[in-house]
């Protein structure tokens, strides 16, 4: 009968553990829209339409940009370094940044990210007007983009 005794505490215990656990985890966080679209003007360089992919994980998030503007040359992995400034609603800004982008061939749409920056909950992120919003370092070349239009369907909010 002990036996038996001893096998439902131990069931119940980790029953309880495992609940505690689940109760005590980290949350995701959801942002949404997770994908949105918006112009930018990078001069001479060209512009065009960008869609940008946003993930978060509690107050770390992320941002994904492939870019209207292609590249004259190859590029290789990891080779651009990139700053993306989003307008916080309300004011102020949130900056993404890293210098993470897959193989790029000749003449292909710029890809870079995910960029890497930090948000707090309830922040609704937007195209920034206020000067550059996406600055690429390729080579040593400096390639300064303008927002041109803001994000469609809407800013990300952030949960």
């Amino acid at each position: 009968m002990r036996t038996r005794s001893t096998l439902g505490t131990v069931a119940v215990l980790a029953g309880g553990l495992a609940v505690a656990s689940l109760a005590f985890a980290p949350t995701a966080g959801a942002v949404t829209p997770g994908t949105a679209t918006a112009t930018y003007d990078c001069g001479s360089w060209g512009g065009g339409g960008a869609t940008l992919v946003a993930t978060q994980s509690g107050t770390a998030a992320t941002v994904t940009v492939t870019s209207a503007v292609t590249t004259p040359i190859a590029v290789g992995a990891n080779q651009i370094n990139a700053t993306l400034t989003l307008a916080k609603g309300g004011g102020g800004t949130r900056v993404f940044t890293g210098k993470k982008n897959p193989a790029l061939a000749a003449g292909s749409s710029v890809v870079i990210g995910p960029l890497s920056g930090t948000v707090a909950s309830g922040d609704r992120l937007n195209s920034y007007f206020a000067g550059v919003a996406l600055k690429m370092v390729i080579f040593g070349v400096t390639v300064n983009c303008d927002a041109v239009t803001s994000q469609s369907p809407g800013p990300f909010v952030f949960s």
